[in-house]
């Protein structure tokens, strides 16, 4: 017999967009459980016409309890979890079947792309997330809960998108349960590096920073967000002004994330900002500018944990494009603009367009 499937969802007044995310997976599972957590709107109604087992739930303030009592109403041999917000984009069906039907039992990771506004436009950061499950897999942690189990994790060709941070803010309800547990765990560099994510998404680089030299100063150096951490942490320097402790964390984590095209470019970012704050003293690091940029573009785009999607192609071009228009070196400038433009990213294109070159 055919090993059985389940889409399980966690869900509160997602009309805008339930109805995408169903659209997506629908065709790959044997069953959808829904559990609503108090929704005042036509969610309902929509999984209604899924024939989704919809189930109501009381919450209280801890997502791993949510998502256990989800995955206890669920019959099938294997459960697939998504968010409301989030849907798969690629034709998936035959890598699912493929990986529930393997004689060893794991857990599947499935690609996110995270869609969110950056300084530059629209930027896309991908994760690897746990969420096509064995049956018996449960989650711990009341905020950002991950999967505890003995099951082998392994990639699966699952892509899905999430939107969420790009239209809409979560970040005023998730900030209250991520300080309660830290609070309990003060030293956990998880939560601390979700907490500094969420003060950035507000605008609060110092709270931003606080929390990610905290994250930086507890963490193994092994983690899956290890590279995230440490990036993350290098654009709250930038954001907040404590260019002082910037230099140290390049010279201590180049050897260790230096297979990262954001590491170098976000190192290229800093020493300007740097260089800016004293010529007299950083002048003479203007060069490395350029050589960071060069390396992000050597290792071109990444499929690594946290990864944000320019950094080893378009806007590496574009930036270093923007280091070669100020210093007078038009003609590199140009090369650099068209390349970022080939991938229609519009900053180059303006430049082009607003500028006279050689």
């Amino acid at each position: 017999m055919n090993p059985t499937i389940t889409l399980v969802m966690i869900v509160k007044d997602e009309e805008r967009t339930l109805k995408r995310c169903l659209d997506s997976v629908v065709a790959y599972v044997d069953d959808i459980v829904i559990v609503d957590t108090g929704s005042q709107d036509n969610t309902k109604q929509i999984a209604e016409q899924y024939h989704a087992r919809i189930v109501d739930y009381k919450w209280t303030q801890d997502f791993a309890a949510a998502r256990n009592f989800a995955l206890s109403q669920s019959t099938s041999d294997w459960n697939l979890v998504l968010d409301a917000d989030e849907y798969i984009s690629n034709d998936c069906g035959e890598a699912i079947r493929t990986f529930i039907n393997q004689p060893v039992t794991q857990i599947g990771r499935l690609k996110r792309i995270d869609v969110f506004k950056g300084t530059d436009g629209i930027n896309y950061e991908q994760s690897y997330i746990s969420r096509l499950l064995p049956a018996d897999c449960r989650y711990e942690g009341r905020i950002h809960e991950q999967v505890q189990s003995h099951y082998p994790r392994s990639i699966v060709n699952i892509e899905i998108q999430h939107d969420g941070y790009y239209e809409q803010s979560r970040s005023q309800r998730n900030i209250p349960i991520l300080q309660a547990v830290l609070a309990e765990q003060p030293n956990d560099p998880y939560y601390h590096y979700q907490l500094a994510k969420e003060y950035r998404g507000l605008d609060q680089h110092e709270l931003a920073f606080q929390h990610g030299k905290e994250a930086y100063l507890h963490m193994q150096g092994n983690e899956n967000y290890a590279a995230s951490i440490v990036i993350n942490l290098m654009y709250a320097i930038i954001a907040s002004g404590h260019l002082e402790v910037g230099l140290s964390i390049i010279e201590n984590e180049q050897q260790h994330f230096g297979q990262y095209p954001d590491f170098y470019f976000v190192s290229a970012l800093y020493l300007l900002e740097l260089i800016l704050s004293d010529t007299e003293q950083y002048g003479d690091m203007l060069p490395l500018i350029e050589q960071f940029y060069q390396r992000a573009l050597e290792i071109g785009e990444s499929d690594l944990e946290g990864s944000v999607r320019g950094t080893g192609s378009f806007a590496a071009h574009h930036n270093l494009g923007v280091f070669y228009e100020v210093t007078g070196q038009l003609e590199k400038a140009k090369e650099q603009y068209i390349l970022a433009a080939d991938y229609d990213y519009s900053p180059s294109m303006d430049r082009l367009k607003g500028l006279t070159f050689p």
